[in-house]
């Protein structure tokens, strides 16, 4: 199998810490209902695709509709084990899961990630290019995390 780039570019800390950030702004915006900022860190192109957690949606007119439409995700929103890997200087996905109070269900999202812009564009030119969001019951240990990581405050 051949990488798209040597293993030494896998998760450059300074690549890592740039999508991370990207990341940790579309979440604001997810919490806040933001849908301006969401609309910004989604590539606004025909080959654009969400999964969500019940509705498909092809390309970025097709997003941006759903955005302004859908109910905000709950404020109790908490994220656990989020997983930034990259791939060179200019792709990465990121995973993470989710627990609210509106739901004893947890929560799977996964982003792909592409540097389409120029980095002193918004958000170094980071925008999210694929992402599926689901539900599934909470297994025991994702159970047990997230019930830990709320008593501890984490």
């Amino acid at each position: 199998m051949t990488l798209p780039c040597s293993p030494r570019e896998i998760d450059d800390p300074a690549i890592v810490a740039e999508v991370r950030a990207a990341f940790e702004a579309y979440e604001r915006a997810l919490i806040d209902n933001d849908v301006a900022a969401m609309n910004v860190l989604f590539w606004d192109a025909p080959e654009t695709v969400r999964y969500g957690i019940a509705e498909i949606q092809h390309g970025g007119a097709a997003i941006r509709a759903w955005r302004e439409s859908c109910a905000p995700v709950p404020k109790s929103r908490k994220r656990h084990r989020t997983v930034v890997t990259t791939f060179g200087r200019d792709y990465a996905t990121v995973s993470t899961e989710f627990t609210s109070d509106a739901t004893p269900l947890v929560g799977r999202q996964m982003q792909t990630w592409a540097r389409l812009g120029t980095p002193d564009a918004a958000f170094g030119g980071w925008v999210v290019v694929a992402a599926h969001v689901s539900l599934i019951d909470a297994p025991d240990a994702v159970a047990a995390y997230a019930q830990a990581a709320g008593a501890s405050g984490a």
